[in-house]
């Protein structure tokens, strides 16, 4: 079964049955290797993309349900490090052994898009079901927090007639 969307920006095509995880066509069939095996049941969040600007597990998300979207994986995110969770990441020395954390920055760059200026409950609350067996959660809230300042500021710089949260 042939199905097209895009990812990372460019048009892909793979013929697979439908029924394949994302997670694999995204590492086997399309290359992009940054997106990481987990649990492969959804629990953990180490697959997480991004499909049509939302989070979502690759690794429970069939072929199938993603046709004619737009994937993001983390090399589509920031393909030079150049994206503010990225730099943040590596500012706040967030990774320790960094399995889990391109499913961490995917997570979190979705959420920054729902909640500019998260509060610490609402940073623990989205992120609960991303898992990080090297427990750097208070590195990661902290990290959230400096690029979401970021953002908001490189928004403000960008339009600064504009109320920004």
């Amino acid at each position: 079964m042939s199905t097209s969307f895009r990812i990372n920006g460019q048009q892909a095509e793979v013929d697979v049955p439908g029924e394949t995880p994302l997670l694999w066509v995204i590492r086997d069939d399309i290359g992009f290797t940054g997106t990481k095996y987990g649990c492969g049941i959804g629990l953990c969040g180490a697959c997480t993309v991004h499909v049509n600007g939302r989070a979502v597990r690759a690794c429970i998300t069939p072929l199938s349900s993603i046709a004619g979207t737009e994937v993001t994986t983390i090399e589509g995110l920031s393909q030079n490090g150049e994206h503010p969770l990225v730099q943040a990441w590596v500012e706040t020395q967030t990774p320790q052994c960094g399995y889990c954390q391109p499913g961490q920055i995917m997570q979190a760059a979705a959420m920054l898009k729902d909640f500019p200026n998260p509060t610490d409950e609402q940073i623990d609350h989205v992120m609960s079901g991303n898992l990080c067996r090297c427990m750097a959660y208070i590195r990661i809230r902290e990290a959230i927090k400096l690029a979401a300042g970021r953002m908001r500021a490189d928004a403000r710089e960008e339009n600064p007639g504009a109320d920004h949260a």
